[in-house]
């Protein structure tokens, strides 16, 4: 185990990507950075401390990845499932599912990760393709968004839904996923989310905002912390409303809100380790199961147009008692029109420049970017959507094609802006993420990237996103950059990825991550 002291020399090192400040030896203490220097006195500072020194051998530190959205306990819970991303057809993916339930004595069986669109089939799944694979324990798989999934008869009769397909989308899927969660006891949960959080340690990661945390996941957390079994930092959004029946969420009998305000506890509750944030609201769908809520309808299916979650006003309510109570907003916006109508929320409420997040922001158009700015709101984004979703033209429609994940422009325009995951929804390696924010995907021939190409950020500005500008959005000053009296959470990596082809970014690996100093 590293001391209490330790000089770290001889690096290739990047302390704040935004401001270019490089480094080739700095000291820690405790925890945290006290002075950077030269290799030789570094060493000689850390001996005279009764410290070590490691030598880096001029390989390349980072600051730490910050991933501003992901989903925790669903990572963990998917990690732990069968893994159908890239399937090509509904035989694949009955034949990957026969291959797993043979091998797992599980009492429901999980996948997750497909998209019908990849299919030759040009179909969905359903409960009769499932049924002839296991019709004794419940089955659920996930489609990539998160947003919908089938079940078999077992799983639709346990959760009480009434689908004739199989296939649920939006409440009744999440309804499921509660019956499901509700199966596990908190050891299980506990297990889950030390999976997801080793997993996500071992790519880089030092800090994650965990959107949509349900007071079970929370509960899980705390007893890991109070054991001192977290090693990751975890900036936590709960989910403020309850389920009905239906599995929809009722914002109006918001009894996580009102127990936070209750209490009194506010954006920043908690130590470096383990803090609550605020709150998440899941204002529509994904254009993945044309839920979405859009402005005119889906082009590949014109009698669809998505729909919003919750209503205006009742958005406006929850943004100004969020605020009152000093809590920061992250809600869920993908089609246009919801976020239409999350501006507008805003602005009646009259909560401007307060640091809130809008998520996602999958389709923004150049006047709603301009408001974003003026309402002082922060974007938190997931680029490598721009490459699972490589059917979204075809979605939208080439007129659309510039309003599709607009990331140079919102970075122009000043806006905070903050890298992503949404993970188990996109894989949470961050390298992966950098790599299609600066190539948006053209090397894999994916549509968007030819319709805009001016929206691709440099690799500076995509390690920014992911570290400082992370920070920013998280409205938590320690995270995101490497300065003195700040924490020493940093990265080792495999080769500087300033000087890489863009084509080689997603093959860089992490070779250590730190967290306070010590090595994770």
């Amino acid at each position: 185990m590293t001391s209490r002291v330790t000089g770290f020399i001889n690096c290739n090192g990047f302390g704040d990507v935004g401001e270019d400040h490089f480094f080739e030896a700095f000291l820690v203490a405790h925890g945290k950075i006290i002075s950077f220097g030269s290799s030789k006195d570094i060493a000689e500072k850390a001996k005279s401390l009764g410290g070590e020194v490691v030598d880096f051998n001029g390989k390349c530190v980072l600051p730490g990845f910050v991933d501003s959205h992901l989903h925790i306990d669903e990572l963990g819970m998917y990690l732990n499932s069968l893994d159908l991303r890239g399937t090509r057809s509904v035989s694949e993916l009955q034949e990957k599912l026969q291959n797993f339930a043979s091998k797992v004595t599980t009492s429901w069986i999980l996948g997750h990760g497909w998209d019908q669109e990849l299919f030759i089939e040009k179909r969905w799944p359903t409960k009769d393709d499932l049924d002839a694979i296991e019709d004794k324990r419940p089955v659920m798989i996930s489609r990539a968004c998160l947003h919908a999934g089938v079940l078999n008869s077992k799983a639709l009769e346990i959760s009480g839904i009434p689908s004739p397909s199989g296939i649920v989308v939006e409440g009744d899927f999440q309804r499921a996923r509660d019956v499901f969660k509700q199966s596990l006891s908190l050891e299980d949960l506990k297990k889950m989310i030390k999976d997801a959080l080793r997993h996500a340690s071992n790519l880089g990661l030092t800090c994650l905002g965990f959107v949509s945390c349900d007071e079970r996941a929370l509960s899980a957390l705390m007893s890991l912390w109070r054991n001192g079994e977290i090693a990751t930092k975890i900036r936590v959004y709960l989910e403020p409303g309850r389920r009905c029946q239906t599995g929809e969420r009722m914002y109006e009998d918001n009894e996580i809100l009102q127990a936070l305000v209750n209490l009194g506890i506010k954006r920043g509750f908690g130590d470096e380790m383990l803090k609550v944030q605020g709150i998440k609201i899941l204002a529509d769908g994904s254009l993945g199961a044309r839920t979405a809520w859009l402005t005119a309808p889906y082009l590949d299916k014109p009698d669809q147009q998505g729909f919003p979650n919750i209503g205006k006003s009742e958005l406006a309510t929850l943004i100004a008692r969020a605020d009152g109570a000093g809590l920061q907003l992250a809600i869920h916006g993908i089609g246009d029109a919801t976020i239409d109508m999350i501006l507008d929320a805003f602005n009646d409420s009259k909560v401007y420049n307060r640091g809130h997040r809008i998520e996602h922001l999958s389709v923004l158009r150049p006047d709603q970017i301009k408001r974003l700015k003026e309402l002082g709101l922060y974007a938190s984004v997931q680029p490598h959507f721009v490459i699972s979703d490589r059917w979204a033209i075809e979605r939208l429609g080439p007129e659309r094609a510039s309003f599709i994940h607009p990331f140079k422009s919102i970075l122009e325009s000043g806006i905070p802006m903050a890298f992503g995951t949404d993970a188990p929804v996109e894989d949470v390696n961050p390298w992966q993420t950098v790599y299609a924010a600066v190539t948006r995907g053209k090397f894999e021939d994916i549509p968007l990237a030819q319709a805009t190409p001016t929206e691709a950020l440099s690799i500076k500005e995509a390690i920014y996103c992911y570290t400082k500008a992370a920070g920013t959005v998280m409205q938590d000053p320690y995270i995101g950059a490497l300065k003195e009296g700040g924490f020493a959470d940093f990265i080792v990596v495999s080769e500087d990825p300033f000087k890489a082809d863009p084509v080689r970014l997603k093959d860089i690996k992490v070779l250590k991550t730190y967290v306070n100093g010590m090595p994770v």
